[in-house]
């Protein structure tokens, strides 16, 4: 945890759950952990502000609770990383848009609203919110939560259960057969409860929760798959892909190297599910040209030849990658050709950098210490004896590469550039409120105007109550927010691919 971190948190919470809620999150993130009397007297509001505080953090699983070591009290923690991923819950409701449609992402936009909540409450929402109603309309958004719960993008809340017999405290536990298990909605109890006749959800104490390491696998294959397409062609993506979806049926989603698969498995798949004649023709070709760029392992001969994904390998290459693509933007393609050429040699004496990577040695020499005063470099000292009257030792000195160090300092970074990106933004809109508001309430009613068929000269005229200037700063407010958005996506981005290479160099 870091200050960059605690700051980028703080505002995050503030900016959807408001200030009273910042300010405990705040102060559990001070903390390892926390009863509740501690925070209601460090953060100096009443127990009834605290408590409910806590409660929104533990409905949006941005909070855990356990029982603390003496077994006396109950103590809170927060979720810094599951606060973090508030910033992708776009790119969640997009994914499940893209590939099951517009009623699945209703569903799952109102389930990271809602935090928390049943099955039969998101269904309902989902359909008072959808344009058609009805009997049918409730079937499908039944029909599609069924479809997510069996896909594994949504899962089962824990359950509350008693620490011993001896206290009240709790502690929170998933029921593994039921994680998945989707409960009996009856249809003629949902239309009741829609209408009101009655108010007992026939799934009361059911509550669901997105799954978001389903989601988070599915961006994970979905970087590689893309490395594939841009180093080799999209057939070849297409075999990694089919190469994946059998990986899932041997080996846990998380490990370093998957399990082997035989290439006549991979054969049946890709005859199964693909029409590209060009991937059955050449699946071999294709497969050793992946194998050659270290994303697979041949493992033995069985079955055609048998292979293993290197997921550790796979995410070593991206980050560095990534670094490389990060000093080229900053310092330029000079200074990124040193660091692969100190990178390749593991260590190497200055003298020797201007000679492998051939620049001059006065711009090598700039560079080099330019790197390492921004922390992409270390310097390794070595003493021995020397020669010569004196008989003094002698220093030399390695330069060498650190990538952990580089991929902590890089995070700091990435959290401090979506601090400065959210703060802009939301002083922007802030400052232009008025304007913004103004510019809303004109665009509804000319909406309604032309649902009533007004002229369109009368139109016109109520369009120019916003005047040219105001219309030119709303234009320059609007692109600025956009490209801020545009770089919060990207920066998210590049903070999932190095936690990615911290999960597998940890594991």
């Amino acid at each position: 945890m870091s200050i960059q971190l605690g700051k980028l948190c703080s505002c995050i919470i503030q900016q959807h759950f408001g200030d009273v809620v910042r300010m405990v999150a705040d102060d559990l993130f001070s903390g390892v952990a926390k009863t509740l009397p501690m925070i209601v007297k460090s953060c100096e509001l009443t127990k009834s502000e605290v408590c409910k505080a806590i409660a929104i953090l533990l409905k949006f699983s941005l909070a855990r609770h356990q029982p603390n070591k003496a077994g006396t009290a109950t103590e809170y923690i927060l979720e810094y990383e599951k606060v973090l991923m508030i910033l992708r819950y776009p790119r969640y409701v997009h994914l499940i848009q893209t590939k099951y449609g517009h009623e699945s992402a209703i569903l799952t936009e109102e389930l990271l609203r809602a935090g928390c909540q049943t099955a039969s409450c998101i269904i309902l929402k989902a359909t008072a919110i959808s344009d058609a109603k009805g009997k049918d309309t409730i079937t499908k958004f039944r029909e599609k939560f069924s479809d997510l719960v069996a896909k594994n993008f949504f899962i089962r809340a824990p359950e509350p259960k008693p620490v011993d017999q001896n206290t009240d405290l709790l502690a929170l536990e998933y029921e593994d057969p039921k994680l998945f298990q989707m409960p009996e909605l009856d249809l003629r109890k949902l239309l009741d409860l829609q209408e009101k006749k009655t108010t007992k959800a026939p799934d009361e104490g059911i509550h669901w929760l997105i799954n978001l390491e389903k989601f988070h696998l599915d961006f994970r294959d979905t970087i590689m798959i893309s490395s594939v397409e841009r180093l080799i062609d999209p057939t070849a993506a297409e075999c990694f892909k089919h190469l994946l979806q059998l990986m899932y049926t041997k080996t846990k989603p998380w490990e370093k190297v998957s399990n082997p698969i035989s290439m006549a498995e991979l054969k049946q798949l890709c005859e199964k599910k693909s029409d590209n004649l060009e991937l059955l023709k050449f699946l071999d070709q294709y497969v050793a040209v992946t194998e050659s760029l270290n994303y697979l392992s041949k493992f033995g001969d069985m079955g055609g030849g048998q292979y293993t994904v290197n997921m550790k390998t796979i995410f070593e290459q991206l980050t560095w990658n990534c670094i490389e693509n990060i000093i080229t933007e900053k310092y330029g393609s000079k200074a990124a050709r040193i660091f692969r050429v100190i990178r390749l040699k593991k260590y190497i004496e200055q003298e020797n950098i201007q000679k492998e990577a051939m620049i001059p040695a006065k711009e090598a020499k700039q560079l080099t210490y330019k790197l390492l005063e921004e922390n992409f470099l270390q310097i390794q000292a070595f003493r021995k004896p020397g020669g010569g009257n004196a008989g003094a030792p002698k220093s030399f000195f390695l330069f060498y590469v650190n990538q952990m160090q580089i991929v902590s300092m890089l995070l700091e970074i990435c959290y401090k550039s979506l601090y400065n990106s959210i703060t802009r933004s939301t002083h922007d809109k802030t400052v232009n409120k008025r304007l913004i508001e103004k510019s809303q309430r004109l665009d509804s009613i000319v909406e309604a105007m032309k649902e009533r068929g007004e002229s369109e000269d009368y139109i016109a005229e109520i369009q120019e109550t916003l005047t040219p200037p105001e219309k030119e700063i709303l234009l320059k407010v609007k692109i600025r927010v956009k490209s801020l958005y545009s770089a919060e996506i990207g920066i998210d981005e590049t903070i999932f691919l190095l936690k990615l290479y911290q999960q597998y160099q940890g594991k």
